[in-house]
Parts: C-alpha cells; sequence; structure tokens
C-alpha cells in the first residue's frame, strides 16, 4: 500500500528516511522487503540515508546503519540473522527459567512481593544481550556518518519515570538534540543497552537502565513516531509495517472475556502500529492543506511537504504463526496457554515465534510483497531499476 501525495520539488536534495516500527518475530518481514529493496538497487547505493527504529525495528536499523556505506551487505547480514532465528537466542526457553518466572509471579502478588519479590518480566532476554553484543558491528555506524553514506540513526526508547519518549540518535554534526512535550532527542554514541532499552516489550521483557533512568519499548510513548526521522533531516519517509490493515469482522454472537494474553497481544498491536497510522494520517493532512497555501506563504507556515510511502504485509501474520505453532518451545507454549494467549487468537504468540522456519516464511512474504512494488519503490527512491 502507498501513500504518495506529490513529487518533490527538488529530488537531488532529497534525504530518504527508512522508518522500521517494532513487532517481535515479524521484524522478519522487514528484512524481506529490505531484500527486495536490495535487489532494484544498483550496488554501491544506499537508498536510505536517515534510518530509525523501535523494538525488533530498532535492532533492524542499527544493523543497516552500520552497513550503509555497503547496503546491500547489510541487507544481506539481516536476512541471514532472521534466516538463522530461535527462541533461545532472543530469550531462554528452558522449562526451569520459565516455569520458576511464572511461579514467582503467581506467589509474589499474594504476598505484595514483600516475602518474594516480583519477578521483573515473564521472559529473560539475557541470550539476547549476548548475541547482539557478539555479533553487532556499531563501530560501523560512526564510519559511515564520517564517510557520508549516512545523515543519521535513531533509536527510541520509553522512560519509565520521565514518562517520556527518547531517540537516542547518532549523526552528522549538524544534527541538534530536540526536545518536545512528552519527547527528546539526545545525541549518543549507539551502544547494545539502547537497542535492549527499545525493545523491552512491556512486562514481557525486563526494562534496561541507561544513567539513571529505565527504560523500556519505544512504542509506549512515541505518540509521533515519523517526528525522529524528520528532526535528522528527512523529507520524504519510507515505513515498513509489521501489520496488515484489514480489520478484524465484529463477532456475530456474543464471545468469552478476552483473557490476558489476548489483551496483551491487542496492546502490542496499538503501541505498534496505532500511533504510527494516526501521524501518518496526520501527514497526510499537513500535505493537503500545504498543497492549499500559496507557494510564497509555504515558509511562513514552517511546514514543509513530506512524501511517504508504506509496505504492508499481504496476508494477516496470525494466520502465519497459527501454521508454525507446533515450533514454539514447549515451555513457552505453556506461559502462553496459562495467560490465555494460546489457540483463539495469535497475536501474543506473533511477537514471541523467533523460530526459523516463521521467521523465514515471513522473510519471503517480505521480499513478495516488495517486489510487487518494484515500480513504486523505484520511483519512490528515486533509484534506477536493475535490469
Amino acid at each position: 500500500m502507498v501513500n504518495q501525495p506529490g513529487r518533490m520539488s527538488e529530488p537531488q536534495s532529497a534525504k530518504t528516511a527508512l522508518v522500521l516500527p517494532g513487532g517481535g518475530a515479524r521484524g522478519a518481514y522487514q528484512a524481506g522487503v529490505l531484500q527486495a529493496i536490495a535487489e532494484i538497487t544498483p550496488p554501491g547505493v544506499n537508498p536510505f540515508p536517515v534510518i530509525c527504529g523501535v523494538s525488533a525495528g530498532a535492532i533492524n536499523a542499527v544493523v543497516l546503519a552500520s552497513h550503509a556505506h555497503e547496503f546491500h551487505v547489510g541487507v544481506d547480514r539481516l536476512v541471514q540473522f532472521w534466516s538463522s532465528m530461535f527462541c533461545g537466542r532472543i530469550y531462554r526457553t528452558d522449562a526451569w527459567s520459565v516455569l520458576r518466572t511464572a511461579a514467582q509471579w503467581a506467589l509474589s502478588i499474594p504476598l505484595g512481593g514483600k516475602v518474594i519479590p516480583h519477578p521483573k518480566s515473564l521472559l529473560d532476554n539475557r541470550p539476547l544481550r549476548r548475541f547482539l553484543q557478539d555479533s553487532l558491528k556499531l563501530q560501523g555506524i560512526g564510519e559511515a556518518i564520517a564517510g557520508g553514506h549516512l545523515q543519521g540513526v535513531a533509536i527510541t526508547a520509553s522512560g519509565y519515570t520521565s514518562a517520556s519518549a527518547t531517540s537516542f540518535f547518532q549523526a552528522a554534526s549538524g544534527v541538534l538534540p530536540w526536545e518536545r512535550e512528552r519527547r527528546r532527542g539526545l545525541t549518543v554514541t549507539l551502544q547494545v543497552n539502547h537497542l535492549l532499552a527499545s525493545a523491552a516489550l512491556p512486562l514481557i521483557f525486563p526494562a534496561e537502565q541507561i544513567g539513571a533512568e529505565y527504560f523500556g519499548d519505544g512504542g509506549m510513548r512515541m505518540l509521533t513516531p515519523l517526528s525522529p526521522a524528520i528532526h535528522l533531516g528527512a523529507n520524504r519517509i519510507m515505513v515498513i509495517s509489521t501489520r496488515d490493515e484489514k480489520p478484524d469482522p465484529p463477532p456475530t454472537h456474543s464471545v468469552p472475556y478476552p483473557s490476558l494474553g489476548e489483551i496483551g497481544g491487542y496492546l502490542l498491536d496499538t503501541i505498534f502500529m496505532d500511533t504510527l497510522n494516526a501521524d501518518l494520517d496526520r501527514l497526510r493532512r499537513i500535505n493537503r492543506t500545504l498543497a492549499l497555501v500559496p507557494p510564497g506563504h509555504v515558509t511562513d507556515s514552517a511546514l514543509q511537504k513530506i512524501d511517504s510511502l508504506v509496505v504492508r504485509p499481504s496476508r494477516d501474520v496470525r494466520d502465519i504463526t497459527q501454521e508454525h505453532m507446533g515450533d514454539i518451545p514447549r515451555a513457552v507454549r505453556l506461559l502462553l496457554h496459562s495467560l490465555g494467549g494460546w489457540g483463539k487468537d495469535w497475536r501474543l504468540a506473533s511477537y514471541l515465534l523467533f523460530e526459523p522456519a516463521y521467521c523465514q516464511e515471513l522473510i519471503a512474504m517480505g521480499y513478495s510483497d516488495g517486489m510487487a512494488m518494484c515500480g513504486e519503490l523505484s520511483e519512490f527512491l528515486e533509484v534506477p531499476r536493475r535490469r
């Protein structure tokens, strides 16, 4: 699906941003779309001088940013990263770890957390920390910026104390920090802890301490998810979504009360996609308004026209999740059963199914969706199509 309200008047000065929202294991879909983009992009060309990500999208963003001087290599690494993914690389899946946490929750609540402390999260993501520390080449970000291949990269996390969204960014010298209501941008040298903070799904993964504050998933407080890209200098934006936009039909008869697992999956859908869609709608309204303003007064408005393009999954990811439900580790399956997130609504499971067959199918769908849009992608990114 595409929203393309017009072309830039000065395409040679265009800076295209890639915005990657969160989605847990659904982030594999983004790798597939990027694989299609790499296939239509000439060698040596980086189509995204600005890259922004949240949660799983933050990890994808950093991999691309660290290879901005060799875009195709970065995409290959991303595809390999997701193709070989398994749950134990992200969180502990052994029965003892999962069931111990569940038991700790059950026992700490009636005791008020005084005798038995409340657990920090449902799942232990220490394996992800080790994996990122071993596999990422974060020094490549600075090298890409110094070489002029990258304008900037931003990773957003939500502060639990400040109740605001913080975009930690590494960018060229002309990009300045910003401060708005409930959101800000801070210049940093990106590290693994920024990624863990952005990807700390509420209740599922533990919050990450940065400085004096604990941070969780960046989607929770980011009401304007396109703003970091604009602050980094982008004047057109491409988004790779992790959810199709076909609404479920309303029930024709009374349904059971939603389980904790259903509510959790619903909240994750809201965190990752609803605010992004609202911000895209706002962008379209601004573009329509600017089209009505006489040319001589556009500069006075302090607004600029920003084109956008959105790629969304052609299938409901939950259907694919159901097809691979047997791949979920047994202990995690039991946990999902206990939360009511198994068998009726596969939203929550779709975020946690970091297994090869599932991720590879999402990559394949992303690649197919990207290739189906190769004409729109080439035009929007202003790259000549490879023959």
